[in-house]
């Protein structure tokens, strides 16, 4: 069989741990027999972070933005034990952090559905995609404990020297102070990037803020998002049939409880953070959960939504076998090849990587999945496979298929 042709180059991102054991098996098993795979590969495994002083994540992010499309495997991020652990000279960033924050980048988030794996919530009956506004709020805090009574003041002083002060709170005892921000043009960005996103994949988009109560912050992303929307995708939403709704948090929570899904809830940087999780553990498992990053511009970067499986990658060190679950790491590739394809109008390559994805889900299907969705599965009568012998079988799958 003559292998799909690429033009483009995707931007490989390498990664840490199993994942970047299971990220060369997907490759020899499931691309290369079929692909002539074109990347420009970056190795961003902590060794070699460390060993560029982090240059090679600003550098693949870089040519991201030259190319257009990327696909990450799962990173680690290092805290006090990873010091010890790889010998760092620092404790390097967020891969992650360090690439959203260079291209400007949204977070998608949606669930793979699969038939077995049934969602705690009984009426959702397609993903729902979170889409996470991955900057300033909590994560960019300012914080004061303070050890007794007095007066915490919040206070902006202008380019022209004017000051703009409003009480806090007259503590009469101990207590603790947070001071949080955003910007307009970041807030602006995320809007972009859902309405964007939206028009890509022909879904509703939801979003939803508290601005009854904090009638500034809250309502200063409400009021963008409707600027935004009604001066530049109005009219487009109405042609695609898609529509844009606004709602109090909890009201969008409750409603969310009660739709079928298919549709993209564009949340805060706290909303989302919970709400993923949320999503992805109620539909089944994070393992199961997609992941691309979104610019304004138009660049995307496909990766799977869970870490890098720390234990079974200590537990393969050891030379035991693991059961680890491969597949949204997969579709993190699907979803690159796809987009690639379609970016540089080669039909074959976005046929393939449909293919894939229903070679992976008619695989469990018929029975044959890893450990972690055995424990979960409705099937009866199921086979455990370790993590080659899930690949290989989704191989064989595909190649039924293709014939």
């Amino acid at each position: 069989m003559e292998k799909i042709r690429m033009v483009t180059p995707l931007v490989e991102m390498d990664g840490d741990e199993m994942t970047r054991i299971l990220w060369q098996l997907i490759k020899e098993e499931l691309l290369l027999p079929f692909v002539d795979l074109k990347t420009e590969y970056y190795d961003l495994g902590l060794e070699h972070r460390n060993e560029t002083d982090d240059q090679v994540t600003v550098d693949s992010a870089e040519a991201t933005k030259r190319y257009g499309v990327a696909v990450k495997c799962a990173t680690i991020t290092p805290n006090a034990a990873r010091m010890t652990e790889y010998k760092l000279k620092e404790m390097w960033k967020s891969p992650n952090g360090t690439i959203r924050a260079i291209l400007d980048g949204t977070v998608f988030r949606a669930p793979i559905v699969v038939k077995g794996i049934e969602p705690c919530v009984k009426n959702w009956e397609k993903p729902i995609t979170i889409a996470r506004h991955a900057y300033g709020d909590i994560y960019k805090n300012v914080e004061i404990k303070a050890p007794g009574a007095g007066k915490a003041e919040l206070v902006y002083t202008a380019a022209d020297g004017s000051v703009t002060r409003e009480t806090i709170h007259e503590f009469s005892d101990a207590g603790i102070i947070q001071g949080v921000h955003n910007t307009d043009a970041s807030i602006r960005s995320f809007a972009k990037a859902c309405f964007n996103y939206a028009l890509d994949i022909k879904q509703d988009l939801w979003f939803g803020a508290k601005d009854t109560i904090s009638k500034k912050y809250d309502h200063n992303f409400k009021d963008i998002f409707e600027e935004v929307y009604t001066q530049e995708y109005k009219e487009k939403f109405e042609e695609a049939g898609i529509t844009y709704f606004y709602s109090l948090i909890d009201d969008i929570v409750a409603r969310v409880m009660k739709a079928k899904g298919g549709f993209i809830w564009a949340c805060k940087n706290y909303d989302g953070d919970v709400m993923s999780d949320m999503v992805s553990s109620a539909f089944g498992s994070l393992a199961m959960m997609t992941s691309v990053l979104t610019s304004p511009t138009g660049v995307y970067e496909y990766e799977a939504a869970h870490g890098t499986v720390q234990r079974h990658y200590y537990k393969h060190l050891q030379g035991e076998e693991t059961s680890t679950n491969s597949v949204a790491t997969i579709f993190a590739w699907t979803g690159a090849l796809r987009k690639r394809g379609e970016l540089d109008g080669i039909k074959e390559l976005m046929a393939f990587a449909d293919m894939l994805e229903k070679a992976t889900l008619d695989t469990i299907e018929s029975g044959k999945m890893t450990k972690d969705l055995a424990l979960i599965t409705s099937l009866e009568d199921v086979t455990v496979l370790n993590s080659g012998d899930f690949i290989k079988e989704i191989r064989r799958t595909l190649e039924g298929a293709m014939k």
